[in-house]
Protein backbone atom coordinates (compact mmCIF):
# COMPACT_ATOMS: atom_id res chain seq x y z
CA UNK A 1 0.00 0.00 0.00
CA UNK A 2 2.52 2.57 0.93
CA UNK A 3 4.74 1.57 -2.37
CA UNK A 4 1.67 2.02 -4.15
CA UNK A 5 0.85 5.41 -2.59
CA UNK A 6 4.55 6.70 -3.02
CA UNK A 7 4.33 5.88 -7.15
CA UNK A 8 0.86 7.75 -6.77
CA UNK A 9 2.36 10.61 -5.14
CA UNK A 10 5.48 10.73 -7.66
CA UNK A 11 3.21 10.38 -10.27
CA UNK A 12 1.41 14.04 -9.04
CA UNK A 13 4.65 15.27 -8.39
CA UNK A 14 6.19 14.83 -11.55
CA UNK A 15 7.81 18.35 -12.76
CA UNK A 16 8.95 19.69 -15.98
CA UNK A 17 12.29 21.53 -15.44
CA UNK A 18 13.16 24.08 -18.19
CA UNK A 19 16.55 24.57 -18.51
CA UNK A 20 19.17 26.22 -20.41
CA UNK A 21 17.06 28.70 -22.57
CA UNK A 22 19.30 30.49 -24.31
CA UNK A 23 21.98 29.32 -22.14
CA UNK A 24 25.24 27.85 -23.21
CA UNK A 25 26.79 25.27 -21.22
CA UNK A 26 29.99 25.36 -19.82
CA UNK A 27 30.98 21.30 -21.37
CA UNK A 28 30.40 22.40 -24.94
CA UNK A 29 32.20 25.19 -26.76
CA UNK A 30 29.31 27.11 -28.87
CA UNK A 31 29.71 29.94 -31.45
CA UNK A 32 29.78 33.34 -28.98
CA UNK A 33 27.38 34.71 -31.47
CA UNK A 34 24.01 31.67 -31.02
CA UNK A 35 24.83 30.43 -27.66
CA UNK A 36 22.25 27.34 -27.56
CA UNK A 37 19.51 25.70 -25.50
CA UNK A 38 20.78 22.67 -23.77
CA UNK A 39 21.00 20.63 -20.51
CA UNK A 40 23.99 19.05 -21.65
CA UNK A 41 22.34 16.02 -22.23
CA UNK A 42 20.25 17.01 -25.15
CA UNK A 43 19.49 20.78 -27.17
CA UNK A 44 17.05 22.51 -28.80
CA UNK A 45 17.58 25.38 -31.22
CA UNK A 46 16.32 26.74 -34.41
CA UNK A 47 17.95 24.42 -37.31
CA UNK A 48 20.64 25.70 -39.59
CA UNK A 49 20.32 26.18 -43.30
CA UNK A 50 19.78 23.86 -45.80
CA UNK A 51 23.11 25.03 -47.06
CA UNK A 52 24.68 25.04 -43.85
CA UNK A 53 28.66 24.00 -43.94
CA UNK A 54 28.30 22.27 -40.17
CA UNK A 55 26.41 19.19 -40.15
CA UNK A 56 27.34 18.34 -36.35
CA UNK A 57 24.45 17.79 -33.67
CA UNK A 58 25.48 20.58 -32.09
CA UNK A 59 25.18 22.89 -35.70
CA UNK A 60 23.52 26.27 -35.41
CA UNK A 61 23.18 29.22 -36.40
CA UNK A 62 20.57 31.40 -34.54
CA UNK A 63 19.83 31.56 -31.28
CA UNK A 64 16.09 31.45 -30.87
CA UNK A 65 13.32 31.92 -33.51
CA UNK A 66 12.49 35.22 -35.01
CA UNK A 67 9.06 35.24 -36.32
CA UNK A 68 7.11 37.98 -37.79
CA UNK A 69 3.09 37.57 -39.82
CA UNK A 70 0.12 39.06 -40.17
CA UNK A 71 -3.06 37.62 -38.67
CA UNK A 72 -3.96 34.77 -40.75
CA UNK A 73 -0.56 33.87 -41.60
CA UNK A 74 0.58 30.74 -42.05
CA UNK A 75 4.58 30.55 -40.92
CA UNK A 76 7.11 28.01 -41.46
CA UNK A 77 10.22 26.54 -40.04
CA UNK A 78 12.53 23.83 -38.33
CA UNK A 79 13.57 23.04 -34.88
CA UNK A 80 16.60 20.52 -34.03
CA UNK A 81 16.69 18.83 -31.28
CA UNK A 82 20.25 16.94 -30.82
CA UNK A 83 20.84 14.12 -28.60
CA UNK A 84 24.56 15.16 -26.81
CA UNK A 85 24.06 11.73 -24.62
CA UNK A 86 25.66 8.13 -25.23
CA UNK A 87 21.84 6.50 -25.35
CA UNK A 88 19.28 6.95 -27.48
CA UNK A 89 16.46 9.23 -26.23
CA UNK A 90 12.92 9.96 -26.79
CA UNK A 91 11.16 13.17 -26.71
CA UNK A 92 7.85 15.08 -26.25
CA UNK A 93 7.85 17.86 -28.69
CA UNK A 94 5.36 20.69 -27.95
CA UNK A 95 4.73 24.41 -28.37
CA UNK A 96 4.46 26.66 -25.27
CA UNK A 97 3.36 30.37 -24.03
CA UNK A 98 6.09 31.73 -22.35
CA UNK A 99 5.55 34.44 -19.06
CA UNK A 100 7.74 35.64 -16.56
CA UNK A 101 8.73 34.30 -13.01
CA UNK A 102 6.46 36.28 -10.55
CA UNK A 103 9.97 36.17 -7.92
CA UNK A 104 12.34 37.89 -10.35
CA UNK A 105 10.62 37.71 -13.71
CA UNK A 106 13.18 35.27 -15.31
CA UNK A 107 11.73 34.18 -19.24
CA UNK A 108 9.62 30.66 -18.46
CA UNK A 109 7.42 28.55 -20.51
CA UNK A 110 4.13 26.61 -19.94
CA UNK A 111 4.13 22.95 -18.86
CA UNK A 112 3.00 19.97 -21.41
CA UNK A 113 0.19 19.57 -19.19
CA UNK A 114 -1.44 23.49 -18.82
CA UNK A 115 -3.37 25.13 -21.33
CA UNK A 116 -1.87 27.35 -24.26
CA UNK A 117 -3.73 30.12 -24.58
CA UNK A 118 -1.58 32.14 -27.43
CA UNK A 119 1.69 31.23 -29.64
CA UNK A 120 1.42 27.74 -27.73
CA UNK A 121 -1.97 27.19 -29.24
CA UNK A 122 -0.86 28.53 -32.56
CA UNK A 123 2.47 25.74 -32.96
CA UNK A 124 1.97 22.55 -34.93
CA UNK A 125 4.79 20.16 -34.98
CA UNK A 126 5.46 17.63 -37.48
CA UNK A 127 5.89 15.25 -35.12
CA UNK A 128 4.84 14.83 -31.04
CA UNK A 129 7.33 12.60 -30.39
CA UNK A 130 10.31 11.41 -31.39
CA UNK A 131 13.51 8.86 -30.82
CA UNK A 132 16.65 9.95 -31.62
CA UNK A 133 19.97 7.99 -31.53
CA UNK A 134 23.13 9.04 -29.76
CA UNK A 135 24.85 11.55 -30.62
CA UNK A 136 22.28 12.77 -34.05
CA UNK A 137 20.64 15.49 -34.94
CA UNK A 138 17.19 15.49 -35.44
CA UNK A 139 15.21 18.24 -37.74
CA UNK A 140 11.05 18.99 -37.01
CA UNK A 141 9.36 21.15 -39.21
CA UNK A 142 6.73 22.74 -37.73
CA UNK A 143 4.06 25.31 -38.60
CA UNK A 144 2.72 28.43 -36.80
CA UNK A 145 -0.59 29.84 -38.04
CA UNK A 146 -1.69 33.15 -36.36
CA UNK A 147 -5.24 33.23 -36.05
CA UNK A 148 -6.79 36.08 -38.22
CA UNK A 149 -8.15 37.90 -34.97
CA UNK A 150 -4.90 37.68 -32.98
CA UNK A 151 -3.66 40.92 -31.20
CA UNK A 152 -0.75 43.12 -32.87
CA UNK A 153 2.45 42.75 -30.84
CA UNK A 154 4.50 40.31 -29.10
CA UNK A 155 3.89 37.06 -28.82
CA UNK A 156 6.79 34.98 -27.04
CA UNK A 157 7.00 31.03 -26.51
CA UNK A 158 9.18 27.93 -27.20
CA UNK A 159 9.47 25.20 -29.23
CA UNK A 160 10.05 22.42 -25.74
CA UNK A 161 11.72 19.22 -25.95
CA UNK A 162 10.63 17.07 -23.13
CA UNK A 163 12.36 14.00 -21.59
CA UNK A 164 10.03 11.11 -21.70
CA UNK A 165 12.31 8.98 -19.30
CA UNK A 166 11.34 10.25 -15.48
CA UNK A 167 14.56 10.21 -13.81
CA UNK A 168 14.84 9.36 -10.18
CA UNK A 169 14.71 11.91 -7.18
CA UNK A 170 17.56 11.91 -4.54
CA UNK A 171 16.45 10.90 -0.77
CA UNK A 172 13.66 8.88 0.30
CA UNK A 173 10.65 10.28 -1.06
CA UNK A 174 9.74 8.64 -4.51
CA UNK A 175 9.48 11.77 -6.51
CA UNK A 176 9.94 11.62 -10.44
CA UNK A 177 11.46 14.79 -12.40
CA UNK A 178 11.33 14.95 -15.73
CA UNK A 179 13.51 17.88 -17.72
CA UNK A 180 12.67 19.53 -20.36
CA UNK A 181 14.61 21.89 -22.98
CA UNK A 182 13.37 24.86 -25.36
CA UNK A 183 14.09 27.08 -28.01
CA UNK A 184 12.71 30.16 -27.73
CA UNK A 185 9.97 32.02 -30.07
CA UNK A 186 9.81 35.34 -30.48
CA UNK A 187 6.57 35.95 -32.94
CA UNK A 188 5.18 39.35 -33.93
CA UNK A 189 2.06 39.96 -34.92
CA UNK A 190 1.93 43.01 -37.75
CA UNK A 191 -0.10 46.01 -36.80
CA UNK A 192 -0.39 49.16 -34.15
CA UNK A 193 2.21 48.62 -31.09
CA UNK A 194 1.62 50.04 -27.78
CA UNK A 195 4.11 49.82 -25.08
CA UNK A 196 3.29 50.65 -21.71
CA UNK A 197 3.99 50.25 -17.84
CA UNK A 198 2.69 51.00 -14.90
CA UNK A 199 4.66 51.23 -11.21
CA UNK A 200 2.67 49.51 -8.54
CA UNK A 201 2.99 48.74 -5.02
CA UNK A 202 5.87 50.47 -3.66
CA UNK A 203 6.52 50.19 0.14
CA UNK A 204 9.75 50.02 2.10
CA UNK A 205 10.30 47.77 5.12
CA UNK A 206 12.69 49.04 7.54
CA UNK A 207 15.01 47.89 10.31
CA UNK A 208 17.30 49.46 12.58
CA UNK A 209 19.00 48.81 15.68
CA UNK A 210 16.84 49.32 18.89
CA UNK A 211 19.69 51.87 20.28
CA UNK A 212 20.25 54.92 17.72
CA UNK A 213 23.91 54.70 16.86
CA UNK A 214 24.46 51.47 18.02
CA UNK A 215 24.41 50.01 14.41
CA UNK A 216 23.37 49.90 10.95
CA UNK A 217 19.89 50.28 9.44
CA UNK A 218 19.11 49.00 6.54
CA UNK A 219 15.39 49.36 3.94
CA UNK A 220 14.38 47.08 0.99
CA UNK A 221 12.33 48.54 -1.48
CA UNK A 222 9.34 46.54 -2.93
CA UNK A 223 7.75 47.40 -6.50
CA UNK A 224 5.80 46.26 -8.74
CA UNK A 225 6.19 46.61 -12.44
CA UNK A 226 3.24 45.87 -14.93
CA UNK A 227 3.83 45.85 -18.76
CA UNK A 228 0.27 46.75 -19.75
CA UNK A 229 1.19 47.21 -23.54
CA UNK A 230 1.58 44.56 -26.44
CA UNK A 231 5.05 44.80 -26.89
CA UNK A 232 7.64 43.38 -24.55
CA UNK A 233 10.13 45.84 -22.50
CA UNK A 234 13.69 45.87 -21.21
CA UNK A 235 12.28 48.51 -17.77
CA UNK A 236 15.40 50.45 -16.11
CA UNK A 237 14.67 52.09 -12.79
CA UNK A 238 16.65 54.52 -10.84
CA UNK A 239 15.60 55.81 -7.08
CA UNK A 240 15.90 59.18 -5.30
CA UNK A 241 15.08 59.66 -1.51
CA UNK A 242 14.82 62.95 0.11
CA UNK A 243 14.81 63.21 4.10
CA UNK A 244 12.47 65.80 5.67
CA UNK A 245 13.85 68.86 5.04
CA UNK A 246 14.67 68.04 1.45
CA UNK A 247 18.06 66.92 2.72
CA UNK A 248 19.05 63.53 -0.53
CA UNK A 249 19.29 60.54 1.12
CA UNK A 250 19.67 58.28 -2.04
CA UNK A 251 20.46 58.24 -5.30
CA UNK A 252 20.62 55.70 -7.79
CA UNK A 253 21.21 56.35 -11.00
CA UNK A 254 19.01 54.20 -13.65
CA UNK A 255 20.54 50.82 -14.87
CA UNK A 256 18.77 48.19 -16.76
CA UNK A 257 17.18 44.90 -15.41
CA UNK A 258 18.28 41.95 -16.14
CA UNK A 259 14.92 40.59 -17.30
CA UNK A 260 12.48 41.02 -20.31
CA UNK A 261 9.22 41.81 -19.18
CA UNK A 262 6.66 40.17 -21.40
CA UNK A 263 3.28 41.90 -22.26
CA UNK A 264 0.83 41.48 -19.84
CA UNK A 265 3.15 40.41 -17.15
CA UNK A 266 4.15 41.52 -14.32
CA UNK A 267 7.11 41.24 -11.65
CA UNK A 268 7.79 42.23 -8.03
CA UNK A 269 11.23 42.67 -6.97
CA UNK A 270 13.27 44.07 -4.32
CA UNK A 271 15.90 46.38 -3.31
CA UNK A 272 18.35 46.79 -0.52
CA UNK A 273 19.21 50.12 1.08
CA UNK A 274 22.23 50.05 3.02
CA UNK A 275 23.01 52.76 5.38
CA UNK A 276 19.05 53.98 5.08
CA UNK A 277 18.46 56.80 7.82
CA UNK A 278 17.53 55.94 11.82
CA UNK A 279 15.18 59.36 12.66
CA UNK A 280 13.90 61.19 9.40
CA UNK A 281 10.56 61.60 7.50
CA UNK A 282 11.32 59.47 4.04
CA UNK A 283 10.12 60.58 0.79
CA UNK A 284 11.32 57.46 -2.00
CA UNK A 285 10.43 57.93 -5.42
CA UNK A 286 11.17 54.97 -7.90
CA UNK A 287 11.42 56.38 -11.62
CA UNK A 288 10.81 53.22 -14.16
CA UNK A 289 11.63 53.66 -18.00
CA UNK A 290 12.27 51.67 -21.22
CA UNK A 291 15.89 51.11 -22.72
CA UNK A 292 14.81 52.70 -25.99
CA UNK A 293 13.39 55.55 -23.87
CA UNK A 294 10.07 55.72 -25.28
CA UNK A 295 8.35 55.09 -21.29
CA UNK A 296 8.99 56.81 -17.96
CA UNK A 297 6.43 56.11 -15.33
CA UNK A 298 7.18 56.86 -11.82
CA UNK A 299 5.83 55.41 -8.12
CA UNK A 300 6.69 56.97 -4.49
CA UNK A 301 6.63 56.16 -0.73
CA UNK A 302 5.87 58.39 2.33
CA UNK A 303 7.64 56.39 5.65
CA UNK A 304 8.67 57.50 8.94
CA UNK A 305 12.24 56.36 9.96
CA UNK A 306 12.09 56.18 13.40
CA UNK A 307 13.44 54.05 16.77
CA UNK A 308 10.31 53.13 17.75
CA UNK A 309 11.26 51.34 20.88
CA UNK A 310 13.41 54.27 22.20
CA UNK A 311 10.09 56.64 21.03
CA UNK A 312 7.92 54.27 23.12
CA UNK A 313 10.33 54.17 26.43
CA UNK A 314 10.84 58.26 25.84
CA UNK A 315 7.06 58.62 26.05
CA UNK A 316 6.66 56.68 28.55
CA UNK A 317 8.71 58.29 30.80
CA UNK A 318 6.85 61.67 29.90
CA UNK A 319 3.34 60.50 30.72
CA UNK A 320 4.61 59.22 34.12
CA UNK A 321 6.26 62.82 34.82
CA UNK A 322 2.92 64.38 33.31
CA UNK A 323 0.61 62.64 35.49
CA UNK A 324 2.93 63.08 38.65
CA UNK A 325 2.96 67.25 37.83
CA UNK A 326 -0.52 66.88 37.80
CA UNK A 327 -1.16 64.90 41.35
CA UNK A 328 1.38 67.50 43.14
CA UNK A 329 -0.50 70.45 41.40
CA UNK A 330 -3.44 68.60 42.97
CA UNK A 331 -2.36 68.22 46.41
CA UNK A 332 -1.09 72.04 46.87
CA UNK A 333 -4.25 73.23 45.70
CA UNK A 334 -6.04 71.64 48.55
CA UNK A 335 -3.77 72.64 51.03
CA UNK A 336 -4.22 76.40 50.16
CA UNK A 337 -8.04 76.45 50.05
CA UNK A 338 -9.71 77.85 53.52
CA UNK A 339 -12.30 75.77 55.36
CA UNK A 340 -16.06 76.97 55.05
CA UNK A 341 -17.50 79.29 57.84
CA UNK A 342 -20.19 77.88 59.55
CA UNK A 343 -23.40 80.40 60.49
CA UNK A 344 -23.46 80.57 64.06
CA UNK A 345 -26.11 79.02 66.17
CA UNK A 346 -28.18 80.56 69.05
CA UNK A 347 -26.57 79.12 72.61
CA UNK A 348 -29.49 76.94 74.18
CA UNK A 349 -29.06 78.79 77.54
CA UNK A 350 -30.31 82.49 75.26
CA UNK A 351 -32.87 80.75 73.93
CA UNK A 352 -35.55 80.69 76.95
CA UNK A 353 -34.69 84.43 77.42
CA UNK A 354 -35.49 85.37 74.17
CA UNK A 355 -39.00 83.83 74.68
CA UNK A 356 -39.78 85.42 77.65
CA UNK A 357 -38.80 88.74 76.29
CA UNK A 358 -40.65 88.67 73.16
CA UNK A 359 -43.85 87.58 75.63
CA UNK A 360 -43.76 90.10 77.88
CA UNK A 361 -43.48 92.91 75.06
CA UNK A 362 -46.95 90.99 74.08
CA UNK A 363 -48.42 91.25 77.28
CA UNK A 364 -47.84 95.05 76.92
CA UNK A 365 -48.88 96.00 74.10
CA UNK A 366 -52.12 93.83 75.08
CA UNK A 367 -52.57 96.19 78.15
CA UNK A 368 -51.30 99.42 76.86
CA UNK A 369 -53.90 98.88 73.96
CA UNK A 370 -57.04 98.35 76.21
CA UNK A 371 -56.00 101.31 78.94
CA UNK A 372 -56.45 103.23 75.15
CA UNK A 373 -59.77 101.95 74.18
Amino acid sequence: MARARAKAYAALLTAAALLGLGIAPASYAAPATAPQADNGRWSVFPAPAAGAKDKSPTAQERSFFTLQGAPGTVLKDKVSVSNLSSKPMTFTLYGADAYNTPRDGGFAVRGNDEKMTDLGSWVSLAASTVKIPARTRADIPFTVTIPAGATPGDHPGAIVALDTQVDKAKGKVAVGVRRAVGARVYLKVSGPTLPAMSVEHVTVTHGQPLIPGTGDSTATISYTLVNRGNVSLNPRVAFTAKGLFGRTLLTRRARTLPLELLPGQSVTLTERWAHAPQFDRVSLRLTATSARGDLSETGSVHFLAVPWLVTGAVLLVLAALAAWLVRRVRRRRGRQEPAAEEPEQPKESEQPEESEEREATATLEAILGSGKA
